[in-house]
């Protein structure tokens, strides 16, 4: 996985993390959505460049 992809996938789990975290904190649910689904964002797009790793070697 390159490094830059990879941090990518990593700030974009951690900003879905922090968003859905603060969404439940105060009670808005569409928050709450919103970052769980940019946090699956993240985790997908974690996923390929490790799939695309193992396809390479």
């Amino acid at each position: 996985m390159s490094a830059s992809e990879k941090a990518k996938a990593k700030a974009e789990q951690a900003a879905g993390k922090v968003k859905k975290e603060a969404g439940r904190a105060v009670g808005n649910e569409s928050a709450t959505v919103e970052g769980s689904a940019k946090e699956s964002k993240g985790d997908l797009r974690g996923a390929k460049e490790k799939a695309k790793d193992v396809f390479k070697g």
